[in-house]
């Protein structure tokens, strides 16, 4: 089973075949989507290629090593535990590692152009040339019980325009009132895509708002030196928690950042965390997802005795994750109230070139709307 994620130069082979030498067709034209594997003697020129489809076998593969880890699922009387001291497991994690475990998402505007506004040029010499691949996990669980000329934009910013002005919204003093775009992050950790977002949006009439589970990922991001509470406010919240309120009114914001933060979720409770998020949204308002996919090598590499339920486990450091598929994606969002604008299964070979092994990732990444 293990060369389902360490696979052979020759069985990458087979799968070029399989692998189209364009792929435009729902993904943007951003360069983090154009590094197509065409000629195998090429594999270890980079650590990442893009649109990699695979052979009927892998699938089958992927799907029996999925199978075999979760047969042996957590008690669930045992399973308690990791709902209910989530908030210490996050903290944790936190202390240990503080701010040096995940790389700032610098690919962040290739893939969601929409988090800029409308007009807007940022510098792209200071964008990174490699998608987020590392095993990216986020912090939105909950500890209760356990069970420029876009066109999508610029339709946005007309409701944008318009919202702004709503009588109710102006009797209402909160953070990043007199905003004319506000960006929300669900679940920013220690600040790997707030600080790439603070730094492009500076002087532009944007504001953004970033909570987090964890007390001490809030800390960090505030004593960073780039934050700036002019065009930013973190805050400590679970997003599980329906009793608690957020910092600015419903409608209020044009797009909702949600990274690698549903999959840390329980899937009991991942609807009704949608379903609150995009009331938040503004006619034509936007939530841009990504996240882990179903049979993404970090579900492989789980042991016997680490499944809480279908397709969702815990980690040695009490921290848990889904993964997902198109299908669930799109159920999920759209039961929500939401239009789909993209929904993309993200499938990449990333690859070890010291040595010598590829691995596959799946990743989903979707932009729904607010009709």
């Amino acid at each position: 089973m293990r060369r389902l994620w360490k696979l052979t130069v020759t069985a990458v082979a087979r799968s070029v075949r399989h692998i189209p030498f364009r792929l435009h067709s729902g993904r943007p034209p951003a360069p983090l989507g154009a590094r197509i594997l065409s000629n195998t003697d090429d594999i270890f020129q980079h650590n990442m290629w893009d649109h990699v489809k695979w052979s009927p076998e892998e699938y089958e593969e992927a799907r029996q090593k999925a199978e075999e880890n979760s047969r042996e699922q957590i008690p669930i009387e045992d399973q308690v535990r990791y709902d209910r001291d989530a908030n210490m497991y996050w903290n944790g994690f936190y202390e240990m590692h503080q701010n040096k475990f995940f790389k700032n998402r610098q690919w962040l505007f290739s893939e969601f152009p929409e988090l800029l506004p409308q007009g807007y040029e940022p510098d792209h010499t200071s964008w990174g040339q490699e998608s987020g691949v590392t095993d990216l996990s986020s912090q939105g669980r909950c500890h209760k019980d356990l069970l420029i000329d876009h066109p999508v934009l610029g339709e946005q910013q007309q409701h944008s325009s318009s919202n702004s002005a709503v009588k109710s919204h102006n009797s209402v003093t909160f953070p990043g009132q007199h905003a004319s775009f506000r960006i929300l992050e669900v679940g920013c950790g220690t600040g790997n895509s707030v600080f790439p977002i603070i730094n492009t949006i500076r002087e532009n009439n944007v504001f953004l708002y970033c909570f987090d589970f964890s007390s001490r990922a809030i800390q960090l991001v505030k004593e960073h030196p780039d934050y700036d509470p002019a065009v930013c406010h973190a805050f400590v919240q679970d997003v599980c928690d329906d009793a608690s309120l957020f910092p600015f009114p419903l409608e209020s914001l044009d797009v909702i950042l949600v990274v690698f933060v549903l999959s840390s979720i329980h899937p009991k409770r991942m609807q009704g965390v949608l379903n609150r998020l995009a009331g938040y949204l503004k006619q034509g308002g936007i939530i841009l997802f990504r996240d882990y996919g179903r049979y993404d090598l970090s579900q492989l590499r789980f042991k016997r005795g680490q499944c809480l339920s279908e397709n969702f486990y815990t980690r040695q450091d009490g921290t848990c994750v889904y993964f997902f598929t198109k299908d669930e994606v799109h159920q999920l969002f759209t039961n929500a109230g939401l239009e789909e604008l993209q929904n993309l299964e993200d499938r990449r070979l990333q690859v070890n070139r010291g040595k010598k092994i590829v691995m596959h990732r799946v990743w989903m990444q979707s932009k729904y709307r607010k009709p």
